[in-house]
């Protein structure tokens, strides 16, 4: 069941010194690999890096600099981030590079405190967000399209992306007086058992013919050769990633197979895991994450600490992954070093005190937590039910026009990224009681209406797809089916989404459908839409509401400044949440993991 709540308010070894990334002071700065000498040169002098995660998608504009400031008071010289596809290009050919987009933005931001950016193209990415980054709509054009291969039908969407993206990186290079120190093709493509080679050598190529032939280019791949064997791209520097409490030798044993001269790096060296839905949240020692980081630089390797700040996967943003399927929640805390509201932990501190053994200390004044402010209780009111918003004209705001068909559609299909989708069908005879309702597959979650009544449920992640359903000639049968993340790691990248199969009760196999697509991708015509329907309903429905849209309010005091606050959903079901015409993301409080 959804619920939908706006609220309006603004809502946050060698030792080798770390150099700063003053465009003024560095001019054209040259940056190779001397394999010779097992280290990369930066102006002619030996440098390494130590950086770490924080991808501009996940948070807010008005953070970054907080971000960075902090970032770099820890020691590190350098950030790291994903370029996030689905997000710029989420309708096919149409492209956003505004707002919490303007990757221009983020890498002269991460310049003004000293930063270089270590910059991670994809196309795919993982990052544990949906299809892996990927925009889905590749699947409504071709459901057959071989991702992450030479297919054509894949490869011209990606041709085209780079055309638009790279011009935008190029003029940002550390060879052409910006700050991008190195360029990651792909992602982990030795776990992916398409294996490729052909694909990644056209993308090596392709990255190169429109950044240039000086470009440092590498990969990242797990520690082991199996998954380096496909992973590496002549052309490309291999790099491993491991988390603490590796044989720090042993792990890069495999990258000096691939890579017998040049310096160690270890791409993603991970601070915390990734949570799921119904698990409690990852933890890592803050201790033992510090003592193989001081093992990893005293190999003179350089590294970057995946992730140093996770952030939200705001909206729809968040993946899963499959065999069990397992959806990520809206939260990426990851336990990072600064954790997800921006304050600095104990882990954040004993990495700093790491990374001075082996560089210059910061001489930064110290950074403060954000402030957190408490705003009270929200009183919450229905504005319209389910069975209503699908009936209403006026949803039509916001939602497209329903569809028919004979067979039920995916989100493919109906060209719909995300959100939800209602397929409605009138029974045609009478059924023995109870019958059995099944259902194909369903991607992920489905809620079953009889006569606008909640009569049970299905379930991708616990393979549930039939009920007991007593039928009659004339009933209504309506499925609502939520989208709770396509996978974001693996063969099942391709997933699709929506009622997967045929319906049948009984040994009747249902037809004639009904879709109501409910993608809740334009904010602000929902916002226009549920503002009208709140002024003309009257307050019709007073409580008895659980599955619909519902609305509330609340202030900042007049001369106070907007300070950082939470959510907290307690008591509530299911859904997503709205602030201000901003999706904020899923919500699951009998499925979360506490506070990270």
């Amino acid at each position: 069941m959804f619920h939908s709540v706006s609220i309006k308010c603004f809502i946050l070894s060698c030792v080798c010194a770390l150099s700063s990334s003053n465009t003024d002071q560095r001019g054209k700065a040259r940056f190779v690999i001397d394999y010779e000498r097992n280290y990369f040169l930066l102006d002619s002098k030996p440098f390494r890096y130590v950086s770490g995660s924080m991808h501009y998608f996940r948070v807010p504009r008005e953070l970054w600099k907080d971000r960075f400031y902090k970032m770099r008071y820890a020691g590190l010289n350098a950030v790291q981030t994903y370029i996030y596809w689905k997000g710029h290009e989420s309708q096919d050919g149409i492209y956003d590079f505004d707002g919490n987009l303007d990757i221009e933005a983020y890498f002269a931001e991460a310049s003004k405190v000293g930063l270089y950016v270590i910059l991670r193209l994809g196309p795919y990415i993982d990052a544990e967000v949906d299809m892996g980054g990927l925009p889905f709509w590749i699947l409504s054009n071709n459901p057959e399209a071989k991702l992450r291969t030479a297919d054509p039908s894949f490869m011209k969407f990606v041709d085209r992306w780079f055309s638009v993206l790279l011009p935008k990186v190029k003029k940002h290079l550390v060879n052409n007086g910006g700050n991008i120190l190195m360029v990651q093709v792909e992602n982990e493509y030795g776990s992916y058992p398409a294996c490729d080679y052909e694909y990644t050598s056209t993308l090596r190529d392709l990255v190169l013919r429109h950044l240039g032939a000086d470009t440092v280019l590498f990969t990242t791949d797990g520690n082991a050769d199996g998954y380096l064997k496909c992973g590496k791209i002549p052309g490309a520097y291999a790099t491993v990633d491991f988390g603490a409490g590796s044989d720090v030798k042993s792990a890069f044993r495999a990258l000096r197979h691939f890579e017998p001269k040049g310096p160690l790096v270890n791409s993603e060296y991970y601070t915390g895991w990734l949570d799921f839905w119904g698990e409690r949240h990852s933890k890592a020692d803050g201790k033992l994450v510090a003592d193989s980081l001081y093992q990893i630089l005293a190999l003179n390797a350089s590294v970057n600490l995946y992730v140093f700040h996770g952030g939200t996967s705001f909206g729809f943003m968040s993946g899963g992954l499959d065999n069990p399927y397992r959806p990520c929640p809206t939260s990426y805390d990851y336990d990072a070093p600064i954790s997800e509201a921006g304050d600095l932990s104990t882990k954040y501190y004993l990495i700093k005190d790491v990374i001075e053994k082996y560089f210059i200390a910061s001489k930064l004044p110290a950074p403060t937590n954000t402030t957190k402010k408490a705003y009270g209780k929200v009183q919450i009111s229905p504005v319209i039910k389910l069975m209503d918003i699908i009936r209403s004209s006026k949803s039509l705001v916001f939602r497209p026009q329903e569809v028919l068909s004979k067979k039920p559609l995916t989100f493919e299909q109906l060209r719909q990224d995300g959100g939800y989708v209602v397929y409605c069908t009138k029974l045609k005879t009478n059924f023995k009681d109870p019958s059995v309702l099944k259902v194909g597959g369903v991607g992920d979650r489905g809620y079953i209406y009889h006569n606008q009544v909640l009569t049970g449920r299905l379930d991708n992640s616990q393979k549930l797809y039939q009920i007991g359903l007593h039928g009659k000639k004339g009933d209504d049968l309506c499925i609502l089916v939520e989208n709770q993340g396509r996978v974001s790691y693996g063969m099942s990248i391709n997933q699709k989404k929506g009622i997967l199969g045929n319906v049948t009760l009984g040994n009747s196999i249902l037809e004639d459908w009904i879709m109501y697509p409910l993608p809740f991708n334009n904010t602000m015509k929902l916002f226009e839409a549920v503002k009208l329907i709140k002024k003309n309903s009257k307050d019709r429905y007073g409580r008895n509401v659980n599955t619909g849209l519902f609305i509330g309010s609340f202030t900042v005091p007049q001369g106070e400044d907007p300070a950082d606050t939470f959510l907290d959903m307690t008591g509530w079901n299911k859904g997503i949440a709205f602030i201000n015409e901003r999706n904020l993301g899923r919500y699951w409080p009998g499925r979360s993991q506490g506070k990270p």
